[in-house]
Order: structure tokens, then sequence, then C-alpha cells
């Protein structure tokens, strides 16, 4: 059996939808180790597969944000599963709005080849969900125009022969590999949220869902990627969804209608779902039902992550505030470091500087985030685990600040430590994913 016989694990789940206890794929856009155990967590104790990508900013070539090449962000997966004892075969991995995202501000033919070896990276690495995104305008594009669909996918198309061309080679190395599938699309929601609150957004019309698929259609045949056509499985769309700042548009099945019946007419494909961020659970569960079968979610993820620290925090403060004892002052830390480096907040966030103040530790984009790396917030991270920790947490103080924790730590099912006490509230947003896209 060579590789393309053999069905990627992606594209047999989708297919299969609905006939099995799957109705979808939640995918966890997520760098964070917490946020990944708890994810690996939350899938081995419901029996399914686990979706991990990463985005072309957090993980690429030449490091990203996280300072890891997809070879080594695979790597620090494979080992986080190794020891939460998660079998490998159902943790599946993908890139995220993998193009020239990173390098918009070069012409295009330096950013196209910076974007080839970027999916050129992920391929090799042994990724095989990959996000094809060139909807975004490059330097020598037309400044005050979108771009067309037959330049996206023209663009998106010398990508897709780049993977081919990677996964022929890895797969001579892995002949056990399955193919990759790929997403396209050319409305696609820029990663981590809207930078303005908004009152509603437009659902993508039926229309321009066709001609997308059209027009990638052309351009993946003009370069002979007739097999690869084979393997796209969803396309982005916006189905009337996002976050923002302080606002959360929630998703409406009656205006998003005309979108979802329109995808009956491509019964190999579903829609990919982003910013689903902060949705209800019974939106999620809609969605799905209407053939947004993969939502994708990050800051979700971290926000509730914060929310764990913070309330942890809180209980270090009544176990040691009265002590003379060094405590974390992880807050003050994680606010201090922010102000020192405001590059991936200034965008996002406006107004007074007590304004600014909230929004830095309580925005729903929670571009508190990209600092959580920082030396020195994982410093305080460390000592606010290791005091609570030694101390041992009392669970009066669990039932007064992680009150949902302390219901699963009352009935046996969660251990009052630091650590899973912090992975189980990531847990809580996982399972609103989980609802939407198993049945029970």
């Amino acid at each position: 059996m060579t590789n393309l016989q053999i069905q990627n694990p992606i594209s047999e789940l989708l297919q299969k939808r609905g006939q099995n206890r799957e109705m979808g794929l939640y995918s966890c856009c997520s760098a964070n180790e917490y946020v990944i155990r708890a994810a690996l967590r939350r899938a081995k104790d419901r029996d399914t597969v686990v979706l991990v990508e990463a985005t072309a900013n957090q993980v690429n070539q030449n490091g990203g944000y996280t300072g890891m090449t997809p070879v080594a962000f695979r790597a620090f997966l494979n080992r986080l599963a190794e020891e939460e004892n998660f079998p490998i075969d159902k943790l599946l991995c993908g890139g995220d709005h993998l193009g020239p995202l990173t390098w918009t501000h070069l012409p295009e033919a330096e950013a196209m080849k910076n974007a080839g070896e970027l999916i050129r990276s992920y391929v090799l690495a042994g990724f095989f969900k990959i996000h094809i995104d060139t909807s975004m305008r490059l330097a020598d594009d037309a400044p005050n125009e979108r771009l067309s669909d037959v330049v996206i996918a023209h663009r998106g198309a010398q990508l897709c022969r780049i993977a081919e061309e990677a996964f022929a080679q890895y797969s001579a190395w892995h002949p056990e590999a399955p193919a990759p599938v790929y997403i396209i699309g050319s409305e696609v929601p820029i990663p981590g949220g809207a930078q303005e609150n908004e009152d509603s957004v437009t659902v993508t019309a039926p229309e321009d869902c066709e001609a997308t698929l059209s027009t990638f259609r052309a351009a993946f045949c003009s370069n002979h990627l007739e097999a690869a056509w084979e393997r796209v499985v969803a396309i982005v769309v916006q189905p009337g969804v996002e976050f923002a700042d302080e606002s959360v548009i929630e998703y409406d099945r009656t205006a998003a209608h005309s979108l979802t019946e329109h995808l009956k007419r491509h019964p190999n494909l579903v829609f990919e779902g982003h910013s689903t961020d902060y949705q209800p659970r019974q939106c999620l569960r809609k969605m799905v039902e209407d053939g947004i079968a993969i939502l994708k979610v990050g800051p979700a993820l971290t926000f509730a992550l914060r929310e764990g620290l913070f309330a942890l925090e809180q209980i270090e403060r009544e176990l040691y505030g009265m002590m003379d004892f060094p405590c974390s002052h992880f807050r003050e830390i994680l606010e201090q470091v922010m102000l020192e480096d405001q590059g991936q907040w200034t965008k996002y966030y406006h107004g007074s500087m007590p304004e600014k103040r909230y929004a830095r530790a309580f925005s729903y984009s929670d571009r508190a985030r990209y600092y959580l790396t920082n030396s020195k917030v994982q410093g305080a991270l460390r000592l606010l685990l290791d005091n609570l920790n030694t101390a041992g947490i009392p669970t009066a103080l669990i039932s007064q600040y992680m009150p949902v924790q302390y219901a699963r730590v009352h009935a046996g099912i969660l251990p009052p430590k630091a650590e899973d006490l912090l992975m189980d509230r990531v847990g809580d947003c996982i399972d609103d994913y989980l609802y939407a896209v198993l049945r029970d």
C-alpha cells in the first residue's frame, strides 16, 4: 500500500462523521504546555483523538515567538503525549495559517519563498493537516484592494505543490505516513480575533464560497495537483462568529442558513470555523450540526489558563500573605513584562491607562498569552505552583476560588494539586468543544 492509499485519520473522521460518535473535530490552537496537557487529558478521558495546531507566527523555520521550529514542536508534542500516557496514534498535528502571514512586509517573490520553506518544514516534521492561507496582501500588492480569488488561489497552489514535494520526500523515510489533507479559503479571519469590537460580522455568501472553490480547483489543476485536490477536506468561511477585546458575536443558525445549505452541494467537504472562542456550547454544537465540522480555538484556552493562574494566586495570597515568605507576585510580574514589551498588545487595547491595564489582564483577545513564555513570567508561575504544592491547598480555598474544580476534588476525581487544578480549569473550556463534536 502506498502513502496515497493510507487514509489520513482526519479525512476518515470527517467522511464518517455522524456515523460514529465523532460528529466533528475541534482544534487546539496553542503551544502552551498546560493547555496541551489539558487537551491530552480530556481526550484520554473521553477516548478520542486530539488535534493540536501551531500557527505560522507561533512555530516556523525561524522559531516563531515560541522559539520552536516545526521539528522541535512535534518533538515537544510527542514528549507531552508520552508523559501523559496518551496514545501517539491519536495525536493529530496540524499547521494553521501556513503562508506568507509573517512576511507581509516583503514583496511577493521573497514572501512566498519564505512561505514555501515554512510549509515544507511543517510537512517534513510530520504535520498532516495543512491550512494553506494566502489571503493576506503582500508589500507589492495594491494596498487598498482586496486580493482577488485568482491571486489567492494561485499562491495557494504554489504552496500546495511544495507541500506535495515535501511529502514525497517524507514518505520515503516514513512509508506508513498518510498523505496530508488541506484546508483552503480566501475569506479567512485573522488569527487571534478582531482588533476592533464589532456588533455583527458578515456571513460568507454562498456564491463567494462557490467562487473560491472553483478558483482553487482551477489553480490546483493547472499546477497538476489533481491528487492533492482530492485531499482538500475543508474550506474556511466566516459563519458569523467573531470575538474581540470585550465582545463576542455568537453563532446565528438562521443568518448562516444559506451558507450551510450550500455546503450540501459538496458532500466531500466541511467548513472550518475560525474564531470560535467564547461561543456557548450550544452554539458550538449547532455549528457542527450545520457542517462547520472543524472548530478552531486558541485564545479561549489560554484565557481559561490565565483565569486559573489568577485564582491560584488568590489562594497563594490567602496562605502566604500574612507570613514572611516569598510569594510569586504572578499577576504583578506579568503586568510588568507586558509594559516592558508592548509589541503584542498595543494594536488591540485602547482607551485610558486604567482601561488598558484592565484589558492586559482580562481581555477576550488574551494578548497576555504571548508573554507566558517570558523567563520572568515563567519564574513567577513556577514559584506560584511550588508554593501551593509545598503548603498544600485547603479544600475550602479551592471552593472559594475554583468552585467547579472543588466539586471534582470533593468527588475524588481531581487531585488538589496546583497543576491539576490549573489544567482542569482549561479542561472546562475544552469540555464545551467535546460536547459539540462528540455524540455520547
